[in-house]
């Protein structure tokens, strides 16, 4: 369970977190290609408001642009409840669906009417799927998301805030805090919570395997991933031209990359925000690629443990 601690010694992704809890991420990080592809596409969306956030465990680098600003979570936190479930446990349970529990965009659990699924067959139709009804259902057992918001700042997560449920959660109102994060923070929680110390092995295994299965994504970063390389993905979509992409990008004999970008404040159509994804997606790859061979290893490497903190840069 999330308050007992227990140290998970790993060699992905120590160095970076130690970066982020020191603050020591910068603009100037981010390599200028891909800073030209994100104006540029802010600008073919008349302005959109855009959040990246990239760590590279092979070169011990953080690359972000607007990483610390507020975006709407929208569906990118059935990760998050699911990885609150998996703490939690017993996902071989099982819970009744009647359709008092529907709700808009449920392909999945409307099947199940007046029948049961486990938690495990609940988290699979939520992340694979984005099924709504599904991820209420997930944040019900996991005390709501206050119970979610609770279990993110278990993990250091100061900045995460879950209020709703599904459909409201994904309003997007520009200015509202409810149902967002930062591309830094929702970065280092998902690191933490695939290879860091909340989880066991068994059950960071199982959240990457459903992020794989992913059959909603195939138009964003999927489109423009390399056929070598593997990916786990979750995306979002809400009000006010609202996308975003949570993902684990595993090239062939290397370490993975984190990605996050979100997308909001805009009016245009789902199809031209799949398409910025992908073009800033595919600007971030090029970069990964032209850099995979020259890792690098700072101090903190050698002592791989993935820290969970409170630190006042999460704030």
């Amino acid at each position: 369970m999330l308050m007992k601690k227990t140290t998970f010694l790993l060699k992905w992704f120590p160095s970076l977190i130690l970066l982020s809890l020191s603050g020591a991420v910068t603009g100037q990080d981010m390599p200028e290609s891909i800073i030209s592809t994100i104006e540029a596409v802010s600008t073919s969306l008349d302005g959109a408001r855009v959040g990246v956030f990239v760590s590279n465990a092979n070169t011990n680098q953080q690359w972000h642009y607007n990483g610390n600003q507020r975006f709407p979570t929208a569906s990118t936190f059935k990760v998050l409840a699911c990885a609150a479930a998996l703490d939690k446990g017993a996902l071989s349970t099982a819970v009744k669906i009647t359709e008092k529990d529907l709700v808009e965009y449920s392909p999945v659990t409307e099947k199940y009417i007046n029948n049961t699924m486990t938690y495990n067959q609940l988290c699979h139709a939520t992340i694979t799927t984005s099924d709504n009804t599904a991820g209420n259902l997930i944040l019900r057992y996991i005390g709501g998301p206050e119970g979610l918001t609770q279990f993110l700042r278990g993990t250091g997560d100061n900045v995460t805030l879950m209020s709703r449920w599904e459909p409201e959660l994904n309003q997007g109102t520009p200015g509202d805090k409810r149902d967002t994060t930062t591309p830094h923070a929702i970065n280092r929680t998902l690191g933490i919570l695939l290879f860091g110390d909340v989880l066991s092995q068994s059950k960071q295994q199982k959240l990457l395997q459903w992020m794989k299965q992913d059959q909603v994504a195939d138009d964003l970063l999927r489109s423009v991933l390399p056929k070598t390389w593997q990916i786990g993905d979750k995306t979002g979509a809400g009000g006010h031209g609202s996308r975003g992409i949570i993902a684990v990008l595993i090239p062939p004999n290397s370490e993975p990359v984190l990605v996050s970008i979100y997308l909001t404040e805009s009016q245009t159509t789902i199809k031209q925000l799949n398409k910025a994804i992908a073009t800033i997606g595919s600007a971030i790859i090029k970069e990964l690629e032209a850099n995979l061979g020259e890792k690098k290893t700072i101090g903190a490497y050698s002592t791989p443990i993935f820290v969970r903190s409170s630190h006042k840069d999460f704030l």
